[in-house]
């Protein structure tokens, strides 16, 4: 199997590589430096010129609120991007995984959302996700869709790095306490991911660490797991007004990822816990 990796300089992107290397699986990571995926022409030769047999396709625009200030550009990655991708792979009959997230869904009640549930995205970047799912979905007969949420890991900017900056900065920080979700340690999901593409279990997937919690519980577990002596003031997500809306319910099932045999990934205490002692 040779793999391709989209995005490789990203958060998940990274460790996906690493866990091929560790897996010493062929593989080759790409960043837009060296894939711009908005260029079809350049997806093509990269694709030509490696000739994968599967693609995990991680790179994405992910600045959430400034993707109302750019749609067409948010747009052009997450959609368009996706689908000269997924066509890449039509030509040369390669496997492909799509990185989604829970945006796709409005967000509201507190049952988890299952991959078939109706989407219904609140803002840009969610529907934009969406339509790469649909790009992916209209050109391929077989693939892998994996929706994740409140993503943190070693490269990159995250939640976590912002909650510990700001702790040596304040005695005390507001954080939203309304909006339910479940961190996802890219440590932990690179595993799965390069499980799932040595297998044919194609399909819509979600797949998050174990465990729900809010924003502002997520930051608690932080402070208490560092030692950090800092007050966390629960506020409602309208008391924090951002320019892109937020899910409030965050919340994914993933019952279909048990059902195809996958291991279920660990519970993010464990996973926030093992991530701090790296840092």
């Amino acid at each position: 199997m040779r793999v391709l990796v989209t995005g490789a300089n990203g958060q998940l992107g990274y460790d996906v590589v690493r866990e091929l290397s560790a897996r010493d699986m062929h593989h080759i990571g790409v960043d837009v430096n060296d894939c711009d995926i908005v260029d079809n022409d350049t997806v093509f030769t990269v694709f030509k010129a490696y000739q994968p047999t599967a693609v995990i396709h991680c790179a994405a625009y992910t600045a959430v609120d400034k993707a109302e200030d750019e749609p067409e550009l948010c747009r052009q990655i997450n959609e368009d991007g996706t689908r000269h991708i997924a066509q890449a792979c039509k030509a040369i009959g390669a496997k492909m995984i799509y990185i989604s997230t829970d945006y796709v869904f409005p967000g509201h009640g507190n049952h988890y959302h299952k991959p078939h549930d109706l989407t219904r995205p609140t803002c840009v970047y969610g529907q934009t996700k969406l339509a790469g799912e649909k790009a992916v979905q209209e050109t391929l007969n077989e693939f892998f869709i994996v929706r994740i949420s409140w993503v943190f890991g070693s490269n990159g900017n995250n939640f976590v790095k912002t909650m510990l900056r700001l702790g040596q900065e304040r005695d005390s920080i507001n954080v939203v306490s309304d909006q339910i979700g479940s961190p996802t340690y890219t440590a932990d999901l690179a595993p799965l991911l390069c499980d799932m593409v040595s297998s044919d279990k194609y399909g819509i997937y979600h797949a998050t660490n174990e465990g729900v919690c809010s924003w502002a519980g997520f930051a608690e577990e932080i402070f208490r797991v560092t030692g950090m002596n800092v007050e966390v003031n629960k506020i409602s997500t309208d008391m924090y007004p951002t320019k892109a809306t937020r899910p409030l319910n965050s919340r994914l099932d993933k019952s279909h990822l048990i059902k195809a045999g996958f291991s279920q990934l660990p519970r993010w205490e464990d996973a926030l816990t093992r991530y701090l002692s790296c840092q």
